[in-house]
Formats: structure tokens, sequence, C-alpha cells
């Protein structure tokens, strides 16, 4: 069994709420969720025997409570190949529009200040890979954190604040306490403001036109999905920013015609990170998932917007493109890996044709 690969993916699917848990058309298991030390001390019992039985396998974690995805990320990430795609996913694929935002207004992103609206899992894993990339950048780190303000539904995230989890101390900046957003964007002054609220409109025209009145190109990112979920439409962005507003949504939303003009929003899914990530890491046996891979698939991803499109404001490549978009990314981040000794196999001579050869076919053979 050494030479057994592949990824696991782990899904939590477990209940507290009473209602959920007695539902007749729940497919969860009928259980509350154990303490936090029983489900920890059974996840290193698993994870263990993977590392036993599947030596080269990737542990995927998904779906996990968003203390519990942090905590669990922290303590296996140097340890075993594994990742949390809800965290570096999506904080990949959100870092690709990022990028493109940039590009589009001529700036870095070490020039940009962001502000969150909503503080889980996804956006702390999106604010920390961020700093990862402006340490880069040659920021400090303090420099980086202090770049990055937060909003959850008890108000801005500052250190007075006495329900705050560790993860999220970090972005508690010194800022008067304040639960209202249009303040905060008055007072902050972000150039980016980013959904991940899961709260349908919380993005309203007061939001907007606040943004508008602060920068010449605001980015506006309404990352919440389903559709009813969004933080706001392209056409509310668009329209009450009267054209200025950079924008990407967490769903797909068609062209919007506004004063002669047609914008293309682009959607942050994930189908541009996971697959991509997922392919480098199954081809090369990975010894450990870095968030230098996640950031180098975001910058892959960006590259791959024509810059005709990047110019109507679409801030990710076709999907129409998919599989294509992903080799490609699959390929870059694959390159990283060898380059920075995480491989487990011998570098090939022709990356490209190796990792094209790894690709799912679904091709039916004729039993006849």
């Amino acid at each position: 069994m050494d030479e057994a690969y592949g990824l696991i993916e782990w899904k939590m699917d477990m209940e507290n709420n009473e209602q959920y848990l007695h539902d007749p058309l729940n497919l969860g298991l009928r259980k509350t969720r154990p303490s936090q030390e029983e489900l920890y001390s059974f996840v290193d019992e698993f994870v263990d025997a993977v590392q036993e039985v599947f030596p080269l396998c990737c542990i995927h974690f998904e779906d996990w409570t968003g203390v519990d995805a942090v905590n669990l990320l922290a303590r296996y990430r140097d340890k075993v190949s594994c990742y949390n795609d809800d965290i570096q996913g999506t904080a990949g694929i959100t870092l690709a529009g990022m990028i493109n935002a940039t590009k589009l207004k001529g700036t870095q992103l070490k020039d940009e200040k962001y502000l969150f609206l909503g503080a889980g899992s996804a956006a702390i894993g999106l604010a920390n890979l961020l700093c990862t990339v402006l340490v880069k950048q040659g920021m400090s780190l303090e420099q980086a954190r202090s770049q990055v303000s937060m909003f959850d539904i008890n108000g801005l995230l500052e250190p007075s604040r006495t329900d705050l989890e560790d993860y999220q101390k970090p972005y508690a900046h010194e800022h008067a306490p304040t639960k209202d957003f249009v303040a905060g964007i008055e007072s902050i002054k972000p150039t980016t403001i980013i959904g991940v609220s899961t709260v349908g409109g919380a993005f309203t025209q007061q939001v907007i036109e606040a943004m508008s009145k602060i920068n010449d190109r605001p980015v506006i990112l309404a990352l919440s999905n389903p559709t009813d979920h969004a933080e706001c439409t392209p056409e509310q962005a668009y329209t009450w920013s009267k054209g200025k507003a950079i924008y990407a949504a967490g769903v797909q939303f068609p062209p919007v015609h506004f004063n002669g003009q047609t914008f293309l929003p682009g959607q942050a899914n994930n189908f541009y990170i996971f697959p991509a990530v997922g392919l480098a890491i199954y081809a090369t046996r990975a010894k450990r998932v870095a968030d230098e891979m996640f950031i180098e698939a975001a910058s892959a991803v960006a590259d791959q917007v024509p810059e005709d499109m990047l110019k109507q404001g679409l801030l990710y490549p076709l999907q129409s493109n998919i599989l294509e978009i992903d080799i490609k990314t699959a390929i870059r981040v694959a390159k990283l890996v060898f380059d920075n000794g995480l491989a487990r196999v011998d570098h090939p001579d022709d990356l490209e044709a190796f990792i094209r050869g790894q690709v799912y076919k679904p091709e039916y053979r004729s039993l006849v």
C-alpha cells in the first residue's frame, strides 16, 4: 500500500440545530456534534491512519465550521499533505480577482486597503493569504495586517470587543466601536470591499456611493452565494457608482449595459482553483500544501483573462474553457511544487505533457 495516493475529501455533516436534527429530509447524521476535545482526538486518529495506509495521500477538509476549519488546518498543514478549499481555495480565487482589479487600476496589491463584511473562516483565510502576498511585495506582516479591516454581525473588529476568536484578533485594529458599515467605510477609507457575509443586499446604495466618493475605481466583491445572498448585483454596483465600480460576484451574472458601456461581471468560483491545485498535488504527490501554491494558482488564473475583456471589467476567465484554464493553472502550480522540493516523484522532462497525462478522461471503452 506504500504506493497508494490520491485525495481524500472529509466533509463534516453533523448538526446542533434541533430543527434540522429532526427534519425528515435531513440526510446528514442525526447526532449532535461531539465536544471539540473529542472531535480533535478523533481527527488525529484519522489523519494518523491515513498516513499509515495511504502515505502519499492528500486530505481535503470540506465544510467544517469556522473555528474548527481554521484550527484543524493549522493543526496539520505543516505535518501532512492537506488543505481546506473553503479557506484556501476561496482565498485563491478572490486573490485572482484582486490581482486583475489592480491591473485595471494600475496599482499593486500593497497600494490597496481592504474592508471585509464577514469575518469567518473564508474571510480570515483570504486575509491571511493576502497578507502573505503583501509581505512578498515588501511590507512587514504588521503593516500588511494593518491594511485589512473586518466587520461581522457585531460590528467592526476592534480591540475592545470580547467576543473575538484568536484568529480574528490580528485584524482588530484600534478604532472607535461601530456597527455602521457605511460609517466604517468613511473612516477607514478602503479601496476594496469584500462581501462574505451571506446577507443578500448588504451592499446598499449608501455603501456603494460611499465607496465611490472616496475612490475613482472602487472594487466591489460581492462573494456570497447563492444569488439571493449576493451583497449586491452588478447592475446595482455599476449604476450606483455611475460606472466606476470594478465588480465580481460569487455567482454568475449576465453582462450589464450602462451608459453606453457593456460590463462583464466575473464569478469568483473555486472551480478555477480547486481542481487545478488538486491536479498539481495529485500529479506531484506533494509532501505539503503551501500557501504559495494558492498564490501561484491565483496569478495563473488572473493571467488567463484576455486584455480586451479585462478592460470591460471581467476579472476571471470565461467559464466555457474551464478545463484548459485549470490545466494551465495546474502546470504552474506543479512547477512551483518541483521548484520548492515538495514533490515525491521525479521531475518529468515535459511538465505540460506530464500534467495533461494525469487528467481524467471520461471515455467509455467498448466491451464488444
